[in-house]
């Protein structure tokens, strides 16, 4: 991937994740799957029961990359959120937004720590309440960083080659997921 491509995909999810907060809520975790340096589309987890519902729900992100037959893969979450979905323990920086770049023969975790600053409209209630978010300094890219276990899994699963018995394997998967609650936004340049 083009140091401009990646640019935009961190610019991209920077944005979303001020634009979640100060809504108040932080976005989903989403895989963004490359074919050649195309940006196939961002595809966001479904709605999940906290367990091994989230974990599977995280894990199956990979159909959409393997489907495309992506030869990498961008994955980004919060750091708590996560961690809280899957009842798995917080590891590293939280809150925290993680983006792991992803190829058949490694890794790289990038993570962008904030914190959450409130302001209060006046009012007495905490409903009047905004978050906006502060940008912290991001440690240094860890080549084969730790993921939790269900980024880890769409990672290892996102360059498995798919076996569906189906003329359009790419387009019966995007359907599927989209059946199972997944939010697809495909790029309009992709052509697979």
């Amino acid at each position: 991937m083009d140091t401009r491509t990646w640019d935009t995909l961190v610019s991209s999810m920077k944005s979303t994740y001020v634009n979640g907060v100060g809504e108040g809520a932080t976005p989903r975790p989403v895989i963004m799957p490359l074919v050649r340096g195309e940006l196939v589309g961002l595809i966001w987890v479904r709605p999940t029961k906290p367990g091994a519902d989230a974990l599977t729900g995280i894990a199956a992100l990979s159909n959409i990359a393997a489907a495309a037959c992506a030869d990498e893969v961008v994955l980004a979450w919060e750091t708590h959120d996560v961690a809280t979905a899957c009842e798995l323990p917080v590891v590293g920086p939280a809150p925290c937004l993680n983006m792991v770049h992803a190829t058949p023969d490694g890794h790289v975790l990038h993570q962008f720590p904030y914190s959450e600053e409130f302001s209060s409209d006046g009012s007495e209630d905490a409903e009047g309440a905004t978050a906006a978010l502060a940008w912290e300094r991001a440690p240094a890219p860890q080549p084969g960083g730790e993921l939790p276990p269900p980024v880890q899994a769409a990672v290892d699963y996102a360059f498995t080659p798919m076996e569906l018995d189906h003329p359009n394997p790419f387009g019966v998967t995007v359907v599927l997921m989209e059946d199972d609650g997944y939010t697809v936004r495909l790029t309009d340049g992709f052509d697979h």
